[in-house]
């Protein structure tokens, strides 16, 4: 398993929270996800022989956010 910590501008409320914690933890070999608002970042626990970052990227993009470098 890996980790990794991304950096998601737009998410404001409990619905962004579902709604990216929903999308990226529907993907197969996510484990877990934690969504921290204040800091906004969506960190990924995930099997990298599963899913990629760039489709975890593209997941919460598809949400409406904007991941950010």
């Amino acid at each position: 398993m890996e980790k990794v910590i991304l950096n998601v501008d737009g998410m404001s409320c409990e619905h962004c929270v579902k709604a990216v914690t929903g999308a990226v933890g529907a993907l197969s070999g996510v484990s877990g996800v934690d969504v921290d608002l204040k800091g906004k970042t969506v960190a990924v626990e995930f099997d990298p022989s599963k899913v990629s970052v760039d489709e975890i990227k593209a997941e919460i993009e598809d949400q409406g956010y904007d991941v950010v470098a």
